[in-house]
């Protein structure tokens, strides 16, 4: 039987590929999310049945409710936290719960985009890295073993936002030059990587990175790709540099923060633009057998079913 995982924010929409990746891999997989209302969307109610159809074990509580929260994690060897940006600052409920258990072997808390300690990013975005940089220096500061896994895109994510989901005639905005490398990872991809690392004593206390080469891709590189699968020309609007920063500027909450990631991601190609550590590790030298799913292969998945989700799922 293998380590024993709980995840935090399983039935959402990064947490369900990862509860999925858990069950698959034979660890004993629970999930901690909040009880069910009526303000509970219609799609998180099929995502726990589903992720319960599966094997996961479902436990309910608040974030809040601490003595929920220890008896959860004192039950299992991981912790892997799903939370979306804005309840990064949550997190240290969870560190907090981690210290009062006293068993965890490994915390995975909620990257997975933007590598706050590489990366600097326009207000509000770094705002929201401010608060991820808390959170890991509290890991840290309190010696829980951890690994950090982050500078990707979620793939289906992204792809949702860059080109037309059903109607192909729909216009396609070009960031900046167009020319910024970005890591797009298949959500899967992300979840058996992730889950893999979390076992794996040589990412102990170390920040792992998703860089394969035919992951990476730039916008341009991507839109010539989706012309020759779709046989459509795109009709490009390009939106520059400067016009993205005053939108990040202008814009209300959250559009300002979605226009700050997309400079970050597509226009400063921050998830590729800096050079590894000496405590960093790419996945592929730690697993040269992990077959990576390349830009081609995903686009061909979205094409054939796009993720049904909204901005808000992530």
């Amino acid at each position: 039987m293998g380590s024993k995982i709980l995840i935090v924010g399983g039935s959402g929409y990064l947490g369900t590929y990862m509860v999925k990746a858990s069950i698959a891999m034979g660890h004993p997989t629970y999930v901690y999310a909040r009880p069910i209302t009526p303000e509970t969307s219609p799609s998180r109610i099929e995502s726990r049945k589903e992720i319960q159809s599966l094997g996961a074990t479902l436990l309910q509580g608040e974030l809040d409710e601490q003595e929920k929260l220890v008896l959860a994690i004192k039950q299992v060897d991981i912790v892997i936290s799903t939370l979306a940006i804005p309840q990064a600052l949550e997190q240290l409920k969870i560190i907090d719960a981690i210290k009062v258990a006293g068993n965890i072997k490994r915390f995975i808390p909620s990257d997975f985009g933007v590598d706050e300690d590489k990366a600097t990013a326009l207000h509000p975005f770094q705002a929201c890295l401010d608060k991820k940089k808390i959170v890991r220096r509290a890991i840290e500061a309190a010696e829980i073993p951890h690994t950090f896994v982050a500078s990707i895109c979620l793939g289906g994510y992204f792809l949702n936002h860059l080109f037309p989901v059903h109607d192909k005639s729909q216009e396609i905005t070009v960031y900046g030059t167009g020319e910024a490398k970005a890591v797009l990872a298949l959500e899967e991809d992300v979840a058996a990587y992730t889950v893999r690392v979390a076992n794996d004593p040589r990412t102990s206390n170390r920040m792992v990175f998703y860089r394969p080469a035919g992951a990476i891709v730039s916008q341009l590189e991507l839109i010539s790709l989706w012309e020759s699968k779709t046989n459509q020309v795109a009709k490009r609007v390009h939106l520059s540099a400067e016009e993205l920063v005053k939108l990040a500027e202008t814009s209300p909450h959250p559009h300002n923060v979605r226009a700050c990631i997309i400079y970050s991601i597509f226009v400063k190609g921050d998830t590729v633009n800096f050079e590894l550590e000496e405590n960093d590790v790419e996945i592929g030298n730690l697993y040269p057998d992990f077959k990576v799913t390349t830009t081609d292969q995903l686009l061909d998945r979205w094409l054939s079913d796009p993720p049904k989700l909204e901005y808000t799922d992530l």
